[in-house]
């Protein structure tokens, strides 16, 4: 029985020494990713047999696990809701961000689909205007519908955004009417209105933004627009089954056998 113990104690170090290296390469490459996201990886794409115990086990052991913040928790009121999408392209999300770069302050627009978690559309400029702003929902319109947004005569399509100068311009919400998109703002200290698209600007600054330091605008822009094509293409998400927003929303079509709102 002892002798046993020590070879099943031995096989789980040799299997330790095995995995950890890959372990390390992941938290250099991606420092904010937690035990899950990192088992996530493991399993779905690195194929390896392991737990999420085991996983956290390894992180803690070698202090590698993502340090908490009790000051950046946010205050979130008891009854705050937020509308439920029910299928692609029925609630998207736009909110920006800026980043210093050794040029100055550069403003990052997004837009995302809160069903299958992708990012639509995505606009780095030196200034955060109206027109920034209509032309990442431009992008996100291209990108998901190919013959032409006009075209999608039972599309119910919602936009969530908060109070600010941009979307609430007259030139923003008369693009959103042409296009036949429905504006929605989020209810005054509410941080959870709009949790989708604020929790993606988090996953950009955590796996782009932060990593280096920008030289230009111009460069994080080039950077921005290769990183949404990664995400859409290899980002894990928990919600999702650990599914990629790409693979998410093909799946989804498929099952449903709906081509009308999908990007030919």
């Amino acid at each position: 029985m002892v002798k046993s113990q020590r070879q099943r104690s031995a096989a789980v170090e040799e299997s330790d020494r095995a995995v950890l290296p890959i372990i390390r390469r992941l938290k250099a490459e991606h420092p904010f990713w937690g035990y899950r996201r990192i088992w996530a990886y493991l399993s779905f794409v690195e194929r390896l047999r392991i737990n999420k115990k085991r996983v956290y086990r390894l992180l803690k052991e070698n202090d590698l696990l993502v340090k908490g913040n009790e000051r950046l928790k946010a205050r979130r009121a008891s009854n705050a809701s937020k509308p439920r999408p029910v299928c692609p392209n029925n609630w998207w999300g736009v909110d920006m961000t800026k980043v210093l770069t050794k040029d100055g302050w550069a403003y990052v627009v997004v837009v995302n689909d809160w069903f299958t978690k992708k990012i639509l559309g995505a606009f780095v400029g030196t200034r955060s205007r109206a027109s920034d702003w209509l032309e990442a929902i431009n992008q996100a319109v291209c990108r998901q519908f190919a013959v032409g947004i006009r075209e999608a005569e039972k599309l119910e399509l919602n936009l969530m955004s908060d109070n600010g100068s941009q979307p609430t311009s007259l030139s923003f919400m008369r693009g959103c009417r042409q296009l036949g998109i429905k504006q929605a703002f989020t209810a005054y200290a509410n941080p959870k209105g709009n949790a989708d698209t604020e929790r993606l600007i988090r996953t950009i600054k955590e796996e782009l933004c932060w990593l280096q330091e920008w030289s230009s605008v111009e460069e994080l822009a080039i950077a921005m627009e290769k990183f949404v094509e990664y995400f859409n293409a290899n980002y894990l998400h928990s919600a999702l089954g650990y599914k990629t927003p790409n693979a998410f929303e093909n799946q989804w079509f498929k099952q449903n056998q709906v081509t009308l709102f999908a990007k030919a």
